[in-house]
């Protein structure tokens, strides 16, 4: 019962570092590239604020030591000189650290922006075989997730990092110097405890996700339920789901215990460890302190230095975790990036007169296979020849390949056999752009955008005015509903239109195919799901929209596409039958006139 999860939440997959990954992840800088000098910058506040941060224990050694009277000779400043130094160099501090996280997120906001408008647009310009393979889910976590590790890796996990060394570095170059004995000491205690603490916590994250998960699960039963509530009522289930999601909370709450008691185990040893740690390091520095080898400031740096580098060793794991997830999110986009485009030109391209075509259109046996199953063979030697402004009508029974032509038409797919010709030219020699701007579909199921019907109808023709848009309305049926609303042209239709009737919604498609002005129009089952009253107002608009044009019309009811020029029958992606209305209704056993028996009778 339970569904898939939102790829959209789904975390980037964790990839093995290594120098093919690390390689690949570098196609991040070049989008830093054109921020360089930022990014520089950026890194030398990084060295600045990490030196200015391990000052600050040296400092304190200085203070204890000059209240203690240990310091001596023409440096021997006093307490108040020394606090009035921390205070200017935490102040110094202060400025570096936000310039560091100012610079490198100014770095990583555009470089990501960039990388985000170049994955866009990859993405909108990928052939159409390439969508029928993905789902949407996996395609906008792309731009989203991916993306979003990438920006958090670019903007703070890369500066963390280098900040990370720096601190280890000179954070154990200082120890050995204070003490070579307490540092043998501490590199001995320190790591097993990190290496523990790290093992634990890697348990404790996958228990954590699998309650998340189970959470997720429960939450999956009620939404379900409620979006069948009519099926849960009328099968009498009510108690059948109560009792499934009471399983699936008892569940979750048993994972939750026993994670919190985990948790509660870990945080027990860390403090025990931790303080453990502290304390034998004190009592060894105690010890050399009894002997004269060590002064009370000393051991104070020492312990404030060992804090800094215990904490940075174990912040190296969620870093490098961290790492891993960007090499994943990574290795996703730069295998959309990879992928071959359309050679698809800016809309705001002019039509060339070189490609203005008149709408002869020729079909020489076609055979197609989808790229997807190559196996199953959708056309077979299919010829069709529509000279301009005549009405094409295809029709057959479901499976017949009658979509397929229109998506060959407007070159989603290219035909395996045979070729396709524009006004006696081949398809492929004419620009997509250009092609398909003298062309316009209207599809069975309409897709309208979520913003106002003017912007809608507009799709057709970016440019047009609101007397442009009005007077395509008015062609199409539509205007007298779109001034019915208080809104009228700037009415929301809601997501995919949900707001508008099947109706209504055809005729704002039909409306932004007028505005468009195509030479060939493309009507893909356009009143197949309408009620009568709607039907006669959308074949209205389409009589008119087809007027002196192109058209290739797929019909499912026959009644629609009678006076049409020719009537192409398909059957198992064959021409089965050819000819007007009067041809292949006086075919005897026809496989149209058996077609319009059928309907007949069903009506």
């Amino acid at each position: 019962m339970a569904r898939p999860r939102d790829t959209n939440r789904e975390e980037s997959p964790k990839v093995k570092i290594s120098k093919e990954s690390v390689r690949e992840a570098l196609v991040i800088f070049k989008y830093v590239r054109p921020y360089r000098g930022v990014f520089i910058t950026g890194l030398v506040f990084i060295a600045l604020s990490s030196g200015t941060t391990m000052a600050f224990p040296y400092f304190l050694q200085k203070l204890i030591d000059s209240a203690n009277g240990v310091m001596k000779g023409p440096f021997a400043y006093t307490p108040g000189t020394i606090a009035l130094i921390m205070i200017a160099v935490l102040s110094v501090q202060m400025v570096f650290s936000f310039l560091r996280i100012y610079l490198f997120t100014y770095v990583g906001e555009h470089a990501v922006a960039d990388m985000r408008k170049d994955i866009y647009r990859h993405m909108l310009m990928m052939p159409m075989d390439f969508f029928a393979q993905r789902r949407v889910g996996e395609l906008s976590s792309r731009i989203t997730a991916d993306v979003s590790q990438i920006q958090d890796a670019v903007t703070s996990v890369l500066a963390e990092i280098l900040r990370g060394i720096l601190v280890l570095v000179i954070g154990i170059g200082l120890i050995l110097v204070i003490s070579p004995k307490m540092t043998l000491l501490m590199l001995s205690v320190v790591p097993v405890i990190i290496v523990i603490a790290l093992v634990f916590s890697k348990f404790i994250r996958k228990l954590s996700r699998q309650a998340q998960d189970q959470l997720a699960e429960s939450g999956t039963v009620v939404q379900e339920t409620l979006q069948g509530i009519s099926n849960v009522k009328a099968f009498s289930n009510e108690w059948y789901e109560i009792n499934r999601y009471n399983k699936s909370i008892s569940n979750v709450v048993r994972l939750a215990v026993k994670n919190g008691q985990f948790r509660g185990l870990f945080t027990s040893f860390m403090l025990f460890s931790v303080f453990g740690a502290i304390v034998l390091v004190i009592w060894y520095g105690a010890g050399l302190m009894q002997h004269g080898q060590l002064s009370f400031g000393n051991l104070t740096s020492f312990v404030v230095y060992t804090a800094f580098v215990g904490g940075t060793m174990a912040g190296f794991a969620e870093l490098y975790t961290q790492l891993q997830k960007t090499l994943g999110a990574t290795q996703r986009v730069r295998e959309l990036l990879k992928e071959t485009t359309e050679n698809v030109s800016p809309s705001q391209v002019v039509l060339q007169n070189e490609y203005k075509l008149s709408g002869n259109v020729s079909l020489q046996q076609i055979g197609f296979s989808y790229p997807s199953r190559k196996e199953t063979e959708v056309l077979k030697d299919i010829s069709i020849e529509a000279e301009s402004g005549r009405q094409i009508a295809i029709v057959g029974p479901s499976g017949a390949g009658k979509s397929t032509i229109v998506s060959l038409l407007l070159r989603f797919y290219e035909p395996g056999k045979g070729k396709i010709l524009f006004d006696g030219r081949d398809a492929s020699s004419i620009p997509l752009t250009q092609l398909r701007r003298q062309m316009a579909l209207v599809p069975q199921d309409i897709m309208l955008f979520g913003g106002t019907i003017f912007e809608n109808i507009a799709y057709g023709k970016p440019d047009a005015t609101l007397d442009d848009v009005k007077a395509a309305a008015r062609k199409a049926n539509a205007h007298d509903f779109i001034t019915g609303f208080p809104e009228g042209y700037e009415t929301v239709v809601g997501e995919r239109g949900i707001k508008l009737s099947g109706g209504q919604r055809q005729r704002v498609a039909i409306a932004r195919a007028i505005l468009k002005d195509p030479v060939i129009l493309l009507l893909d089952e356009a009143t197949s799901s309408l009620d009568s009253e709607s039907e006669s107002l959308v074949q209205e608009a389409l009589q008119n929209l087809m007027h002196n044009r192109t058209s290739f019309v797929i019909a499912h009811r026959l009644s629609t596409i009678r006076n049409a020029d020719k009537i192409i029958v398909l059957e198992d992606g064959k021409v089965k039958e050819s000819g007007t209305h009067h041809e292949l209704i006086n075919i005897e056993e026809g496989l149209y006139r058996n077609l319009n028996k059928l309907q007949l009778f069903e009506g």
